[in-house]
């Protein structure tokens, strides 16, 4: 059985969108956010980051704790996937994306962010300087370099069904892709107009009986 620690607006939903894909038994124990956005400590005594998505896994006799999210997706699916034939390149979208979902993709989405938060947490007096600064720093190093990558990603699924060309189903890419891509979208960075064949693929992958489910699971 694996056990889903799941904290509420985070990269855990995955988590449970792929055990649904493989048919998985499963339990969601459930965490909220304090306040501040942060996870409550409790999830430290899960692991030693305090952190979400983390799994235990308590088959075969023993438990094991995993966490970080791309790592449970490649745990996983060793584990519990199905065999898949690919072309070469199919097998190198599948580790780029992997990787690039969490290396590159997400801290830009995760830096825009936070910049705009972090002003507000400033004394009232100061806030119109950090604003200029932190704006400043956002149209120097983040915004520059967030079009370079959704261009990147619009032109690759505009070829391709799923991030490993080649596959008939979600694979590895596409579990570590669809939160930074729901992000954006809730953002208003991509949009039908701007980046269509991205906004129809985070569609279809609403649309599959077992994200529906996982996202059920995870509300519940």
């Amino acid at each position: 059985m694996i056990v889903v620690h799941h904290l509420n607006n985070s990269r855990a939903q995955r988590i449970l969108w792929i055990l649904e894909e493989l048919g998985v038994p499963y339990e969601v124990k459930k965490y909220q956010r304090l306040p501040n956005y942060k996870a409550p400590p409790s999830l430290l005594e899960v692991h030693p980051l305090g952190k979400s998505p983390v799994i235990e896994d308590k088959s075969e006799g023993k438990s094991m704790v995993l966490a970080e999210s791309c790592a449970i997706i490649t745990y996983l699916l060793q584990k519990h996937g199905r065999r898949q034939t690919w072309s070469a390149e199919g097998t190198l979208d599948d580790l780029y994306y992997t990787y690039y979902a969490e290396s590159t993709l997400r801290p830009l989405i995760v830096v825009r962010q936070r910049l705009a938060r972090f002003a507000n947490r400033a004394p009232w007096y100061l806030r119109p300087i950090f604003r200029y600064v932190l704006t400043a720093y956002r149209e120097m190093y983040v915004d520059p370099e967030l079009p370079k990558n959704t261009k990147m990603i619009e032109q690759h699924l505009s070829k391709n069904t799923w991030f490993a060309r080649g596959s008939d189903g979600p694979t590895s890419a596409d579990y570590a892709m669809i939160y930074g891509l729901e992000g954006l979208k809730v953002e208003g960075a991509i949009t039908m107009d701007t980046h269509p064949s991205i906004i129809r693929y985070i569609e279809k992958v609403y649309a599959r009986p077992a994200y529906q489910l996982g996202l059920q699971r995870g509300l519940e």
